[in-house]
């Protein structure tokens, strides 16, 4: 196998490695995206009285917290919540 050869070989293993990377954090972000999106209909559950669990409380009250400080701040805190847009990054 010549030098050229190797190189190729190389090349091919690291294209596959960085696909491979690029698929594992697309499926992470899915699956953060899944937990989001599950953590908001308990929130609305929790809210509507239609589940009630100890466990559920601390995250409901921080939730609440943090809505009244984006109100009171002058922010509307469904803007928070948007789905179609990422989230902001620290400046």
């Amino acid at each position: 196998m010549g030098l050229l050869d190797k190189a190729k070989a190389a090349a091919e293993q690291a294209a596959a490695k960085a696909k491979e990377g690029v698929e594992e954090v697309q499926t992470k972000r899915e699956l953060s995206q899944a937990y989001n999106e599950l953590g908001k209909s308990a929130f609305e559950l929790v809210e509507n009285g239609e589940i009630s669990d100890p466990r559920l409380d601390a995250g409901v009250e921080k939730i609440k917290t943090l809505k009244a400080k984006l109100e009171a701040e002058g922010g509307g805190a469904e803007e928070a919540f948007d789905e179609a847009r990422p989230p902001a990054m620290p400046t």
